[in-house]
């Protein structure tokens, strides 16, 4: 029985780790938004934004941006800090005055 229990919640915590790492959210954009903005923001050659990407980036926050700038999350996610940082400008945003 101790086995059966054991294979159960290795079974739920393998689903819920598969569930998780499919839904992303980063500066309050969700995946699409992120998905859309990627190619803009990652090295060797980033491309110009989309209008998907502007727009999604229209509700991110900016100013929770800023504060990954020096962090080494972004990379770990295969997005380069200085490309993100220069993303808002290209999509005529301002960034926020204490970044």
């Amino acid at each position: 029985m101790g086995t059966v229990k054991l294979v159960v919640v290795m079974i739920i915590m393998v689903g819920l780790t598969v569930e998780g790492s499919r839904a992303i959210s980063l500066c309050d954009m969700n995946d699409e938004g992120l998905e859309a903005c990627k190619p803009s923001v990652t090295p060797p050659d980033p491309v110009d934004p989309t209008p998907q990407c502007c727009e999604a980036l229209k509700g991110a926050n900016l100013t929770f941006l800023c504060s990954y700038k020096n962090s080494m999350w972004l990379p770990s996610l295969g997005i380069d800090p200085t490309l993100a940082m220069g993303l808002p400008a290209k999509c005529s945003l301002d960034m926020p005055s204490d970044c």
